[in-house]
């Protein structure tokens, strides 16, 4: 049976305006002589080159200035090294050498794509049926590096969605490194990671059973300093540190607007993108909440699945998920927890369905399938579109389903609230298919959500157009229920 999807005529495109100033930098060799350039320079000209730096791009970015301090903070190892006393820099100096430490990045100039929704904590001075929301994005730029963007708005009785206004500078979080890691945990999941123990026995061997980011980071840089490494024990000892650097929290100024804040890549374990996260807002066993997402941290060659929490938007802590069903893309937890353990789908191997129960958020074992490709429309694979819903009906599961021609589609399913693992109905028609004018864009063929709500008996379903742009439906609850409770 199909279901209708009213389509509303609402885009979000990707905005090559918005820019971040990143760090930049071409290697040790190039930057000291960069900084020999520099050092060679009188001090009016440093002031005249800063000035005409700050002149071109200080209405670009709230306050460059203090990018520039830190972006030279990080070579200060190096200047040091070349004889220069770094304290007896000048400040001009030191921002003159940031600058050139500086690039500008567009987060979004290629796509701005696979949204979730969530219900914004704020829910004041609002009209009768109106709700403000907030949006997340995967925003790609130059090099598909894909970052993680928001912008809030309200649905109003009708499910018209108005966004607010968006900010003028878009601003990186500050980084502060987790502090202490278990020993246990950590070389268990560099088994998971299929590391072998010969390459990494000696360097966890000394640590004690909680040890510090920095110490792990010397023992590693240690061994790697060893004549005649081989290059399969050189990339299993970088995947180390890779893991460790997975572990941070950010921090938002206070300052900036939602649309402003963007999480960009900041660990070696996801430097070519932070992808497909799945927001939910979790309601704890005592009845307060807090906001998690599931994400996939990529670095060219290897996938890592993440989790990150936040209360505020603010603050962010950022860990990577472990266990034998923590392999893969597509994993959504659940808002609540299920007789007394954490829930989470996942797509472990890549075509099925599956589901998960721990004690802890972070580690995922013994994942069991409950859904297989079932139609046509998705014979390739199946796999989740974001957390589940709980309604009074059961558990509403978005699905994205491949078939012919490597086209992606969405389905629904319901399935029993005290048991997920039963399948209550399926829709046996896609609920979204891509439509004619959905079809062009970075990946043809494609719609995809990371999670949806329900306002004003309605699901909406905010989903990406080919990998390019983003849009977002409402379907009629009524109606998708009892296609999945009574099909033809």
């Amino acid at each position: 049976m199909r279901v209708s999807v009213n389509r509303k005529h609402f885009q979000f495109l990707p905005d090559s305006s918005r820019v971040i100033a990143r760090f930049f930098m071409n290697g040790d060799v190039r930057t000291i002589h960069l900084i020999q350039r520099i050092q060679a320079m009188q001090e009016h000209n440093v002031h005249h080159m800063l000035e005409h730096t700050l002149r071109e791009f200080a209405n670009r970015h709230r306050n460059i200035s203090r990018i520039f301090f830190k972006h030279c903070q990080y070579i200060e190892d190096i200047i040091e090294h070349m004889g220069i006393d770094y304290s007896q820099l000048s400040d001009e100096r030191k921002m003159l050498i940031g600058s050139y430490l500086t690039m500008e990045y567009s987060i979004e100039s290629a796509a701005f794509f696979n949204p979730s929704l969530i219900a914004d904590s704020d829910q004041r001075h609002l009209d009768n049926g109106e709700k403000r929301v907030i949006f997340s994005f995967r925003a790609t730029g130059e090099g598909h590096i894909s970052s993680l963007v928001f912008r809030r708005g309200i649905l109003d009785q009708h499910n018209d969605l108005r966004i607010m206004p968006i900010g003028d500078h878009v601003d990186m979080a500050d980084v502060i490194h987790k502090r202490l890691y278990n020993k246990e945990r950590f070389i268990k999941k560099l088994s998971e990671m299929r590391i072998p123990e010969k390459y990494f026995e000696l360097i966890m061997q000394d640590l004690p059973e909680d040890f510090e980011y920095f110490a792990l980071k010397k023992n590693v840089n240690r061994v790697l300093d060893e004549p005649g490494i081989s290059g399969a024990r050189k990339m299993a000892l970088e995947e180390i540190t890779w893991l460790a650097d997975s572990f941070y929290d950010i921090q938002f100024q206070r300052d900036s607007d939602i649309s402003e804040r963007v999480l960009f890549p900041i660990s070696d374990s996801e430097s070519k993108g932070i992808e497909d996260a799945r927001f939910v807002r979790f309601r704890e066993d005592d009845g307060s909440e807090k906001i998690y997402a599931t994400y996939t941290a990529y670095n060219g060659h290897t996938i890592l699945p993440k989790l990150l929490s936040t209360e505020d938007f603010y603050t962010f802590r950022v860990m990577p998920l472990h266990g034998k069903g923590a392999q893969n893309k597509n994993l959504a937890l659940f808002p609540q927890k299920i007789k007394g353990k954490y829930a989470m789908l996942a797509r472990i191997d890549g075509v099925n369905n599956y589901l998960m129960y721990s004690d802890r958020n972070t580690v995922w074992n013994n994942p069991k399938i409950i859904q297989e490709p079932k139609y046509p429309w998705e014979f390739t694979q199946i796999g989740n579109c974001g957390s589940p819903i709980w309604t009074k009906e059961g558990w509403l599961i978005i699905s994205h389903g491949v078939g012919p021609m490597r086209r992606y589609c969405l389905g629904a399913s319901l399935f029993d609230l005290e048991d997920p693992s039963k399948e209550i109905g399926r829709l046996d028609e896609p609920l979204l298919v891509p439509r004619e004018e959905e079809r062009e864009g970075y990946v043809p063929n494609v719609v995809y959500s990371c999670g949806a709500m329900i306002h004003n008996d309605s699901l909406i379903l905010p989903y990406a157009v080919s990998d390019y742009s983003s849009t977002y439906g409402v379907v009629n609850l009524e109606e998708l229920f009892h296609a999945l409770k009574y099909p033809n």
